[in-house]
């Protein structure tokens, strides 16, 4: 009987144990250690950092702070060719609907020192004389169409999305060098890439692999 008593007392104390929390020197009890709770606990040596589990003190990501937009490029390359003159910042921060006011003029003063000789381009239906396309390129913004084709330029259809396949460089200069019939200038109508140097997925996300 009395030997029962023991083995009952033993396990009564070992069954205890697993519901002892430990505590810190501040008395605070430590459940779980954690990088996010803004305490300073397990072996981390700051506030959610340093230890061997946390980012380092001091490499930390801080998200604190105002935010302001860097950078546009719904239609790449644009900002890279006619921001060139001063403007590029002011331009990315830009909203678009005050776009064209402020950087049609600017766009078509770059158009024309890049092309000289520019009338008009290869669009359909007569092409876009520099007023127009400037207008156009001034507002830096994707457009996709509801229904129809999706292309960046097909040889008929204009800006209505972008495929990853499109070739936008390309069509930049064919637009820009090219003229009416986008047969001038033909040494700068194309940068020499025809294609990805891997192929697109034919699946979510559609990007190429790893090399």
């Amino acid at each position: 009987m009395k030997k029962l008593k023991y083995i009952t007392f033993l396990v009564a104390m070992s069954t205890s144990l697993l519901f002892v929390q430990c505590k810190d020197d501040d008395d605070n009890v430590i459940i779980q250690e954690t990088c996010t709770d803004g305490i300073m606990n397990g072996e981390e040596t700051g506030v959610d950092c340093g230890g061997t589990v946390c980012e380092p003190c001091g490499q930390a990501l801080d998200f604190s702070g105002n935010y302001i937009q860097e950078d546009q490029m719904g239609r790449p390359g644009i900002n890279t060719v006619f921001g060139t003159e001063g403007f590029k910042d002011a331009f990315n921060v830009t909203v678009p609907s005050a776009m064209q006011a402020a950087f049609q003029m600017k766009f078509q003063d770059k158009l024309l020192a890049l092309n000289p000789g520019y009338t008009t381009n290869a669009l359909p239906g007569g092409g876009l004389d520099a007023a127009t396309f400037t207008t156009v390129l001034s507002n830096d913004v994707l457009w996709v169409a509801k229904t129809g084709i999706t292309t960046y330029f097909n040889g008929t259809e204009i800006l209505t999305g972008r495929t990853l396949s499109d070739d936008v460089i390309d069509v930049s200069l064919l637009l820009i060098f090219g003229g009416p019939m986008g047969d001038e200038n033909p040494g700068l109508t194309s940068d020499g890439v025809p294609a990805n140097d891997a192929t697109f997925s034919s699946s979510f996300p559609y990007l190429a692999g790893p090399f």
